[in-house]
Parts: C-alpha cells; sequence; structure tokens
C-alpha cells in the first residue's frame, strides 16, 4: 500500500536558524518558508536526492507544533509521511485493520496540495504517521 517515504518532519523552534543549518552547513537546497494556517504551521523543505526534510515551525497559539515544542524545547522528529497511489482507499483499508485516522477521517489538502491525512502514533510504533496522495 505505501510507496516511497515523502518526507521527515522536524519540529523547530527556530524555523530561520534550522533553515540556515541546512543550507549554510550541510549544503541542502532549502525552500523558502511556506505558511499553512489551515494545518497551523509555517515550513520550510529541505530538498535531498531521495526524499525531503519539512522543517514545522508553529504558526499561532493553537499550533499542535507549539504543544510539541512545549514538551520537546530544543525540537525533534515529529512524522513520517509516506507516498500512497489512494488515499481513501489507503484510510479504508487501514480502518478495516482497526488503525486510528485521526480527525473526521477526510484527507486535507496539505503543504504539496495534495490530500493527506495522519494516522495514530499508538498504532505505528509511537510514530506519527502521515500518507500523501502522489
Amino acid at each position: 500500500m505505501i510507496g516511497r517515504l515523502n518526507h521527515v518532519a522536524i519540529a523547530v523552534p527556530d524555523l530561520a536558524a534550522a533553515a540556515a543549518n541546512y543550507r549554510d552547513v550541510l549544503g541542502a537546497k532549502v525552500s523558502a518558508p511556506q505558511a499553512l494556517p489551515e494545518h497551523g504551521v509555517t515550513v520550510v523543505f529541505v530538498e535531498l536526492p531521495n526524499a525531503k526534510i519539512e522543517l514545522l515551525h508553529p504558526l499561532g497559539a493553537n499550533s499542535p507544533i507549539a504543544a510539541f515544542l512545549e514538551k520537546n524545547p530544543s525540537g525533534g522528529m515529529h512524522h513520517v509521511c509516506y507516498e500512497v497511489d489512494n488515499i481513501l482507499a489507503a484510510r479504508d483499508k487501514l480502518k478495516a485493520a482497526g488503525k486510528r485516522v485521526l480527525g473526521d477521517g477526510e484527507p486535507k489538502i496539505g503543504a504539496h496540495n495534495k490530500p493527506v491525512l495522519f494516522l495514530h502514533p499508538k498504532d505505528f510504533s509511537g510514530t506519527l504517521v502521515e500518507i500523501e496522495q502522489v
């Protein structure tokens, strides 16, 4: 069902500093910041040859990333994202297997302008999983 790894998301307390580390220290191609108010985050993508790193920073006080950073003030890995061909079929298969889809179970449009869903970390070895239709 799942395809390739799309990205690993890292919550960061200072988006500019984190982007500079990847760009200036590691020599990676780094996108401009993109605000996603519907998700409560600002994101920067670090382009790698085989996947991306998504740097997440809170956008507003109600951001889920703000709560994450309260528990992890230095930041840390937030989720992994896998590609799927058909997000609705994937969702239905996951639910039939007893896996929990977060939110209302309906896909939302993610940072790549593609449908995404998040899966409960307790169902995946403590890791928040995002699936994205490609």
